[in-house]
C-alpha cells in the first residue's frame, strides 16, 4: 500500500468500524431487483442496499452496465465510480433480449419486493416486461421507473441524460456569468443521483401503501422534474410577474452578500448573509460595524438595491486578505463563511471525520481498501453499512440462480453455452 493510501485508509473511518447495527436494519427482508444502468435508478436501489435491502443487480451478461466503464479505471478492470456506487449489490448476468432471459427475469420479479428501471419508456414492454405484466405476476411490486421525461407526455420517447435534465429544468440557464455561455452546473450528474433521491422516497411511500392495502404500485420519475422542483420561487414569480430569472454568476439576487470571493491567496471562500443579523455579524468580522447601521446597507431591501457597493467592499477585504485569514475572522464573529472545497479539502477537513462522511471498504478482488461516500441519512438506532463495495459481473449469478430461483448446476451450465448468462 503506497504512503498515500496509507494514510487515507489512517483517516477515513473503517468498514468494520462503521459498525453498524448488528440487528435487522429497517429495509431487511425486502428484496430489490436492480435491471437499470448508469446512476439514477441504480442509487435508489443502492440506497436501499444500505439499509437492509437485499439488491439483485442485473446485468447484460457481455459487458454489463456501461457505470463498470465510467470514470477511472482501477486493476480489476471495473471504474472506481462503479465500486463505489454499485455497493452492497449482487451482480447476476441475465439477457433479457432473449425468451429465456425473460422467463429467468419474471421468476426474480415474482420473489422480489421492488424492481428498479431506467430504460427507455416502451423498452421494458417491447421485451414483453412491462408494468402490467409484472403487475400481474406479482400484485405487492413496486416499480420504480426513471427515465428522462418520465413515462408520458410528448418528449416520453427522447433520451434523456442528466446535462439534458439541466437544460430541460431550468438550472443550466442560471449557471455562468451574466451575458456569458451557460456551464455545467457543478457535477454532471446531479439529477441522476437527484432523481435517484426521488426515487427512494416513492419507493418507501409504495412499500408503505403496500403494507397497509397489500397493492403494489409503479413510481414514475423524470430526470428534468427533479431539477425543476428545485426552481424555489421562480414559477410563482413568473406567473405572477412575468419576472424571468438570469444568470447572477458568483452573487444572487435575492440576498447580499450572498457569493464566492476570491482571497489574497488565490483562492475562493462562500459567505451568505441572508438576513441582517448575519450581516451585522460579517461587519463585525471585516471591523467595519457601522456597516450593519448604514442607511444604505443595514437593512435588507436596502442592502439589495446597493449590492453592487457591498460586494465590491466585501471582495476587497477577502482579496486583502488570506483565506484561513478570512475564515478567523468570520469564526471569530460568528459570520457565515465557508472555504470552497475541493476533494482533497474534504480529506483534510475535521467536520468530515467527525462525521464519518468517509469510509475504508476492503476488496478482496483488488486486493486492497477503497475510501468512498458513507451512507446517508444517520439514522441513531439503525445505521446503514457497506458491506461490499461494486461485485465483478456475474459474480453472483450462480448463487441467486441456485438459491432463489432452485436451478441445478447443470441448467446454469446450459444457460452460459447459450449465452442467456
Amino acid at each position: 500500500m503506497t504512503d498515500a493510501k496509507a494514510k487515507k485508509k489512517s483517516s477515513a473511518e473503517t468498514g468494520a468500524d462503521a459498525g453498524a447495527d448488528k440487528g435487522r436494519l429497517p429495509l431487511s427482508g425486502i428484496r430489490v431487483i436492480d435491471a437499470a444502468t448508469f446512476i439514477a435508478a441504480p442509487y435508489a436501489a443502492g440506497i436501499c442496499g444500505e439499509f437492509g435491502a437485499e439488491v439483485i443487480k442485473v446485468e447484460h451478461p457481455l459487458g454489463g452496465d456501461p457505470c463498470r466503464n465510467f470514470g477511472t479505471p482501477t486493476e480489476r478492470g471495473d471504474t472506481l465510480a462503479w465500486l463505489s456506487e454499485a455497493r452492497n449489490k449482487k451482480s447476476v448476468t441475465l439477457d433479457l433480449r432473449t425468451p429465456r432471459g425473460v422467463e429467468l427475469f419474471k421468476r426474480l420479479v415474482v420473489e422480489a419486493d421492488v424492481l428498479c428501471e431506467n430504460f427507455r419508456p416502451g423498452t421494458l414492454e417491447k421485451w414483453g416486461l412491462g408494468w402490467d405484466v409484472l403487475h400481474e405476476l406479482n400484485p405487492r411490486l413496486v416499480m420504480l421507473r426513471i427515465s428522462g421525461y418520465g413515462q408520458t407526455g410528448p418528449y416520453r420517447d427522447r433520451p434523456g441524460f442528466a446535462r439534458i435534465a439541466h437544460a430541460v429544468g431550468g438550472l443550466a440557464y442560471l449557471a455562468g456569468m451574466p451575458d456569458e455561455t451557460p456551464v455545467t452546473p457543478g457535477s454532471t450528474t446531479l439529477a441522476d443521483y437527484l432523481t435517484g433521491l426521488y426515487g427512494v422516497i416513492g419507493v418507501l411511500l409504495a412499500l408503505e401503501y403496500r403494507d397497509r392495502s397489500g397493492k403494489g404500485q409503479y413510481v414514475d420519475a423524470a430526470l428534468y422534474e427533479s431539477i425543476f422542483r428545485l426552481s424555489d420561487e421562480m414559477v410563482p414569480a413568473y406567473a405572477m410577474h412575468g419576472t424571468v430569472r438570469e444568470r447572477t454568476g458568483q452573487h444572487n439576487l435575492i440576498a447580499c452578500p450572498l457569493g464566492n470571493f476570491r482571497t489574497k491567496d488565490d483562492k475562493w471562500v462562500a459567505i451568505a448573509c441572508t438576513t441582517n443579523k448575519l450581516f451585522e455579524a460579517l461587519a463585525l468580522a471585516m471591523d467595519r460595524p457601522e456597516l450593519a447601521t448604514d442607511a444604505r446597507y443595514g437593512e435588507h431591501s436596502k442592502r439589495l438595491e446597493c449590492r453592487h457597493e457591498v460586494n465590491e467592499i466585501v471582495s476587497a477585504w477577502c482579496g486583502a486578505l488570506t483565506r484561513d485569514e478570512v475564515e478567523a475572522k468570520c469564526q471569530a464573529a460568528g459570520a457565515p463563511y465557508s472555504p470552497l472545497h475541493n476533494v482533497a479539502d474534504t480529506f483534510a477537513n475535521r467536520q468530515f471525520h467527525a462525521r464519518r462522511n468517509l469510509i475504508a471498504v476492503d476488496d478482496p478482488v483488488l486486493g486492497d481498501t477503497l475510501v468512498v461516500p458513507n451512507v446517508l441519512p444517520r439514522l441513531s438506532e439503525t445505521p446503514g453499512e457497506i458491506k461490499s463495495l461494486g461485485p465483478t459481473l456475474g459474480q453472483h449469478t450462480a448463487e441467486v440462480l441456485e438459491d432463489l430461483l432452485g436451478l441445478d448446476p447443470a441448467e446454469i451450465e446450459q444457460l452460459h453455452r447459450d449465452r442467456i448468462i
